[in-house]
Parts: C-alpha cells; structure tokens; sequence
C-alpha cells in the first residue's frame, strides 16, 4: 500500500479567513474616523456661514438732465472794421484804444474844406436857378416865354440839385461815425496823418451778446430747436456758466461730416466773453424726473442686471431693467420703486440668500445732479 504525500498549499478559503481580522478591523477605523470626523464638518459648515456687511442706499426720484456737447468759437453780436470811404488828412480824433461809444458818435473827422466849399458853391447856383425858373414860369404864364425855356431851367435846377446832395454825402462822408454802439479797438491812424481810402482806422464791436456757431450731429436735428436753451464754458473763468439759446438753425447738412450748423446767442452785458474765445457748448435736449441708482449697485449677469436687497437679514436678488446711464449713475426703467433700498457697497461678496448686516449708517442718500452728455 503506498503513501500518498498530503498538499500543505493554503486554499483560498483559508486566505479569506487569515485576512477577515485585518479587513474587520480597517472597516472598524473607517467607520471610527467618518464618525469622528462627521459632527466636526457639519459644526464647521454651520460655521461657515458668514455674514457680509453692507451698506444701503434708497431709489430716488431725481432730475434727469440730457444734453449734448460741442465746440465753437465766440464772435462779436456786430462786428465791424471802420475804414474811410475818401483819402484825405485826419483833422481830429475822438476816440481812444478800447473806449465805449453809442451809435452815431464822431470817430474821426478828415479834412473837408474843399468840400465845404463846393457845397457853398452849389448851394448859391441852385438859389440862382430856382429864382430864374420861378422868373421864366411867371412869363410863360402870360405867354412872354417858350415852354421850351421853362423845362431847360427845370432841368439845370435839378442837376444843380443832385450835385447839392452828392457834396453834402461827402462832406458827411469825411466825418466817420460809429454804425452801432460797441466797443472800439485800437487806434490805427494819428491826427494829421493822410488816410487812403481803404486804410483800418479802428475795429468796433458789439459785446452785448456774443454769437457762436456749432456743428451737431445729424441725429440730433429733431432734437434741437430755435430758443433751445444753452450753457457756454470758457477756460479762463472756471466754473462759471454762460447761459443762452439757439437762435438759428442751417437749412442744410454737410455732406462730408453729416453735421448741422448750429448758432447759439450768448448775453454778454458784463462783457466777460471776447471774440474769438475757444467756447464749450452744452445743449440741453431735455430735463424729466426719473428713478437712479449708483452704478456700483448693478450686477450685470450675461444679459440681465441685478440688485440686491435685504428681506430679514438675508440678501435677495432682484432682475430690473436700466435705461440711460453717465457717470456714477444709471436709470431704472422697472423692478424696483422709490424709496426702496438696495445694496450699493459689498454687492459684488453676496449670493441669493446670503446673510448681510447693514453697517454703520445708510450710503448718502443724496445723489449729486445728473446730467447726460452725449
């Protein structure tokens, strides 16, 4: 009978069954440390809720100002250069540099002694001709005289006539008068100086208004009118405003910039503005009362905006619609109402549902004056 020898292998029963311990007490740890660990995540997620500070600011109903900007330059309301019609010596001055004058003041007066002369000279001829037309009629009368004889003399008077009053215009001509009240420029000419006709004697301006034309774009043209208010800025007097309104419009567009010509008349009474002074034009196009909030208050998200409010102590999101915006402020067209608050400082930390405290006191209510450039 022979002996078989017996196999010592471990089968895979006998593994399973060495291990189980090991496994039973890995599962053990497992479940020790997810119970350990398991009241600690949720304390701390409790915890973690943390509450932003913020602070508030109401929807107000305030003015809305629109308008539009330009550029142009200052010209005198009238404006003119006195020159003289005739040459002839300058016999007195009577104006000087930068000197107030009403309308039909005496300038300057030439020379015009020949020209009185001649105007003596033809007054005597036209009284010798009109006493020998009234002596000629007086004949012609009783039949002494042709008619013929009559309408000569007729004729020679009325030469005499015309040559009186084309002396006079000079005569009149050699004195140079101011066309309308202003204010004059510098003196060109001295006295005893020979003026040629032509030759700048002084400059006159009218500054109680001062004009200025502009160009606006074409699509403003059924936005501006004729006595549309506008306010003027010059850099040498900062902060102050010069107020005045259209006064015409051009009749046409230019081609080449698809602009309109604009003039604007400006009061001047205090004589601040000067021709030719580089002017910031603002036109007001319309003035309406309309809900603002501070442009820091809006989340935009794709293509809708938000606010938050506060309902018990917890942020709410809320959809509105924004109009017209410039800077710091935007309209609100819908979704919120006046006087309600939202949150314009530390908007960006919140999420829906987020705890919030209002910090301190409330954002300044007080929105500065608005006003849209275009």
């Amino acid at each position: 009978m022979s002996n078989k020898p017996v196999s010592t292998a471990p089968t895979s029963t006998s593994t399973f069954t060495n291990r189980l311990p090991l496994l039973i007490l890995v599962a053990i740890l497992v479940v020790l440390i997810v119970y350990l660990q398991w009241p600690e995540a949720k304390q701390e997620e409790s915890k973690f809720e943390r509450v932003v500070a913020v602070k508030m600011l109401p929807v107000v109903l305030t003015e809305f100002i629109e308008s539009v900007e330009a550029v142009g330059t200052a010209r005198a309301n009238e404006q003119v250069i006195i020159t003289s019609k005739y040459s002839d010596l300058v016999d007195a001055i009577n104006f000087d540099d930068g000197q107030k004058v009403k309308k039909g003041a005496v300038l300057v007066k030439l020379n015009n002694q020949e020209e009185l002369a001649k105007v003596n000279e033809l007054t005597a001829n036209l009284s010798e001709s009109q006493a020998h037309l009234t002596r000629l009629t007086k004949l012609l009368s009783s039949n002494t005289t042709s008619k013929s004889l009559v309408e000569q003399q007729e004729a020679k008077t009325k030469a005499i006539e015309a040559q009186l009053v084309s002396a006079n215009s000079k005569v009149n001509d050699l004195i140079i008068r101011a066309p309308f009240a202003g204010v004059l420029g510098f003196r060109e000419v001295s006295k005893g100086a020979y003026l040629d006709a032509g030759d700048i004697i002084t400059s006159l301006d009218d500054l109680s208004s001062v004009k200025v034309d502009f160009h606006l774009p074409e699509r403003l043209l059924t936005h501006i009118h004729v006595g549309q208010q506008v306010t003027a800025f010059n850099s040498a007097y900062q902060g102050k405003e010069f107020i005045g309104e259209i006064t015409a419009i051009d009749s046409r567009i230019d081609a080449s910039t698809r602009s309109i010509k604009v003039r604007a008349t400006i009061n001047n009474k205090a004589l601040k503005l000067r021709p030719g002074m580089l002017l910031n034009i603002s036109v007001l196009l319309q003035v309406e009362n309309i809900l603002q909030l501070p442009e820091s208050s809006i989340i935009p998200i794709e293509n809708i905006h938000y606010v938050f409010v506060v309902r018990e102590d917890k942020a709410v999101r809320k959809a509105i619609k924004i109009g017209r915006r410039h800077p710091g402020v935007v309209e609100v067209i819908s979704g919120l109402v006046a006087g309600e608050e939202v949150v314009v400082e530390g908007a960006l930390k919140l999420r829906d549902g987020s705890a919030v405290s209002i910090s301190g006191q409330k954002a300044e209510t007080d929105i500065p004056e608005n006003g849209s450039k275009i």
